[in-house]
């Protein structure tokens, strides 16, 4: 994926056609090649060179989608990390990582001087907000330069992106891609789905997200019109379907959930939209057809795929009706169900589910014993357990891994129960995921606490808050005497799902 031509390509072709719109905003195919370009300029004044490590801490703007383009056009690697991390976490995995700059914004909660101390690697920390005068200003930056810059040779193993899953568990997993993984994504949806410049897609997922991020590649290799929300919220979802005349979009079940719930939902005009996605099997697929019922002519579709290995990896195609599956395997990508003893096996049989593809992630950076863990003789153990249907459709069954999806977000259990047991009056804890109606799935916390203390749900839920994003803080807390406990003595949890 070569972002320079795909923008000059664009702008043209068709240089006042709307490439993003954000909040009624318009900014043509030329306005967003011209502010890329001129960041990416501006960023080499500054002496980023290709390979520099440049993280992105903000929510959905104009200002993350030009900081994304120009960053590729550099041949940097890029760090997103989820507006919603509290500087614990953003500490964590910037140290982990070794970003040179930060773009982000003023946060009331992260002390930005504070935190420059404590990341050893980063030298400049760039405001999109104008108050602040002590750290580079964005506007600066963007409008005193010409959109003019040098392209770097940029190999297709090259560095591209690190996406962190976890925090601050003390060992950050962050999931490394190549600049040949940018391609992808955008490959698996001209295998899957049938994009246009004709066709506008809204997008509700945080562009940190390697779902929110597919939507940008989708705006500049397919010239699209992409329509960008700051954050989700269902009536503005329909809103902007009706008023933008939407043809499609991806989300995760727990925003279909959401929007279903709606009074207004048959109110709007849905009438534009020619398929939608939801990654991820469904809690309950029967609910989702409702949207056919309301939109008899688009095409409900679901798919699967991992942050690891450049999703969808698999989705139903155009025209079925299987929204239980998640559908077949691109063409490049091959699946087999294992069993403990690594043996295939046979069609509806459930095992864990592997997969073998140019799209698996280089590695879990600077972890190479997780990185062995997952990847054996080229195959990735993914940790989901699924099953093959006589006819190639895949179902996911249930995980293997200690994780938990919480409206399409990935919480691992050992990097909250990390921070629990920072509690001085907790002895013990453990943390499963429960089945939610809204999000998919909820965090419950079981805690043993100091027999003297008077720690109470609401007390010790504040305290997570402190230092996790806010889905990772557990929903319910549960003070247990004992845990039951296997021979080795680790936590039985399948246990605890029965308490």
């Amino acid at each position: 994926m070569n972002t320079k031509q795909l923008l000059a390509r664009n702008a043209a072709g068709s240089p006042d056609k709307p490439a993003l719109i954000f909040k009624d905003e318009t900014i043509t195919s030329v306005g967003l090649k011209n502010a890329a370009f001129q960041l990416a300029a501006g960023l080499e004044k500054l002496g980023i060179k290709a390979q520099d490590k440049i993280a992105i801490y903000l929510p959905n703007c104009p200002q993350y989608v030009y900081s994304y383009l120009a960053a590729f056009c550099l041949g940097l690697c890029v760090i997103p990390l989820d507006f919603m991390l509290k500087e614990e976490e953003i500490v964590s995995c910037l140290n982990h990582s070794g970003a040179k700059i930060l773009i982000t914004k003023y946060k009331a909660n992260i002390p930005l001087k504070e935190l420059k101390n404590k990341i050893k690697s980063l030298e400049k920390i760039i405001l999109i907000d104008n108050e602040k005068r002590d750290f580079l200003k964005f506007s600066e930056i963007l409008n005193n330069a010409e959109p003019k810059f040098t392209e770097p040779a940029i190999s297709q193993d090259d560095n591209s992106l690190i996406l962190y899953t976890s925090g601050t568990s003390g060992n950050p997993k962050g999931v490394l891609l190549s600049y040949r993984h940018l391609s992808g994504s955008p490959e698996a949806m001209k295998y899957f789905v049938d994009l246009t410049e004709k066709d506008t897609k809204l997008c509700p997922l945080p562009l940190s997200h390697s779902a929110g991020l597919i939507y940008l590649q989708n705006c500049i290799i397919y010239n699209i019109t992409l329509v960008l929300m700051e954050r989700f919220s269902p009536l503005e979802f329909l809103k902007n379907i009706a008023k933008y005349k939407v043809t499609c979009f991806h989300i995760v079940p727990s925003m279909y959930y959401a929007i279903l719930q709606l009074k207004e939902f048959e109110k709007y005009d849905l009438s534009s939209l020619r398929w939608m996605v939801v990654f991820g099997a469904p809690s309950a697929p029967d609910a989702l057809k409702r949207f056919q019922e309301y939109c008899p002519k688009t095409h409900l579709l679901n798919g699967w795929g991992l942050t690891e290995t450049c999703p969808p990896n698999t989705v139903i195609p155009l025209g079925s009706k299987n929204i239980k599956s998640v559908g077949k395997p691109a063409p490049w990508i091959d699946i087999r169900i294992v069993d403990d003893k690594d043996k295939e096996l046979p069609q509806n049989t459930i095992g864990e589910i592997t997969l073998k593809s140019w799209v698996i992630m280089k590695e879990y950076y600077k972890n190479p014993e997780e990185t062995s863990r997952v990847i054996k003789n080229n195959w990735f153990y993914t940790g989901d357990l699924g099953r093959f249907d006589k006819d190639g459709f895949l179902y996911i069954v249930d995980r293997k891994k200690e994780m938990i999806k919480i409206s399409g977000q990935l919480v691992y259990a050992p990097e909250v129960e990390a921070v629990i047991h920072k509690h001085k009056d907790v002895v013990e804890a453990a943390v499963i995921g429960i089945a939610d109606k809204l999000r998919g799935e909820a965090i419950k916390a079981f805690v043993i606490k100091d027999k003297e203390s008077d720690l109470s749900e609401s007390k010790l839920r504040i305290f997570c808050q402190k230092h996790l994003a806010q889905f990772k803080v557990p929903q319910t807390v549960k003070f247990v005497d004992t845990f039951p406990k296997n021979r080795t003595g680790k936590i039985d949890k399948t246990a605890l799902t029965r308490s």
